[in-house]
């Protein structure tokens, strides 16, 4: 039975929110999306321009570049108005990390999906930890707030939003090791039947386990890449259908920077400096 979850008053997806959400629909039915996480408007302006279809955030990265750490460590209006920041930088559909959902409770996560929709996002991932670490919200309280959040998508006219389920199973090593794809399997369904469009295991990349999951899932599976872990062709093979970094390009970003900064700091060099994006390349990217 569904709940009524919806202010008196609900803002609504605009036509353009409503066309990139069916993009990004028929960008998520091809064998394989890559999804390059920014972190802000110049970092997606850079994705973009490197040929990203789509464009997803990372609240860690979101968080850092706000002076927060990450694990919901943010509030709601302020990873909204970053995420409206890096929607208005791109042409591209954005999805958007709304971490738990800023609270526990069903009308939390509706009161986020809501924002993020005023906001231009298409999507957003949901994940079912409690707190960073865990535990997890069992499996009928996390069913509940996601129908909340395809409810509140839906009543701001856009029902096409991907809401993208992400159990933290692997990632927080929950349970028993020989227990964990059970788990998620017996998770996936109940988010499918509640409402989720795809189920985010990040943690886990182990190519065979992949193989076995993506085989039973009722839904498309999205890994997350890691440095040194399987490539993108490899976690295509073995089933994934959408690939994303995480904080990986943030990471990136910030050990160039580091880099650079204490090459300057100690020999005063600056070949670290080389081959960064020229002035003029990165301007006109926000010249609008």
């Amino acid at each position: 039975m569904s709940v009524d979850i919806s202010p008196s008053v609900s803002p609504s997806a605009d036509a353009a929110t409503q066309r990139k959400a069916r993009l990004f629909r028929a960008l998520s039915a091809e064998p394989v999306l890559v999804l390059p996480n920014a972190w802000d408007a110049a970092s997606a302006a850079v994705i973009a321009a490197a040929g990203a279809t789509a464009i997803a955030t990372t609240s860690g990265g979101v968080s850092w570049s706000l002076g927060r750490g990450d694990g919901q460590r943010l509030g709601r209006d302020e990873m909204v108005e970053a995420a409206r920041r890096i929607v208005e930088s791109v042409g591209v559909p954005v999805t958007v990390d709304v971490e738990g959902g800023y609270g526990p409770d069903p009308a939390d996560v509706a009161a986020t999906v809501r924002a993020v929709v005023e906001a231009g996002a298409v999507g957003v991932n949901l994940e079912d930890s409690t707190a960073v670490g865990g535990p997890l919200f069992d499996v009928a309280e996390q069913s509940a707030r996601l129908r909340a959040a395809r409810q509140a998508a839906a009543a701001a006219s856009l029902p096409e939003l991907f809401v993208n389920a992400r159990t933290d199973v692997f990632l927080f090593g929950i349970g028993a090791s020989d227990g964990r794809l059970g788990e998620v399997l017996e998770r996936t369904e109940a988010y499918a039947e509640a409402g989720a469009d795809g189920i985010f295991v990040p943690g886990l990349l182990d190519l065979d386990a992949l193989n076995t999951l993506c085989a039973a899932s009722p839904l498309p599976v999205n890994a997350m890449a890691v440095a040194g872990g399987p490539s993108v062709t490899e976690l295509a093979q073995a089933g994934v259908g959408r690939v994303s970094l995480g904080t990986g390009l943030a990471q990136a970003a910030y050990a160039a920077t580091r880099r650079a900064a204490a090459e300057l700091l100690g020999t005063g060099g600056l070949t670290a400096l080389d081959g960064s994006l020229d002035f003029s390349e990165l301007d006109v990217l926000f010249r609008r």
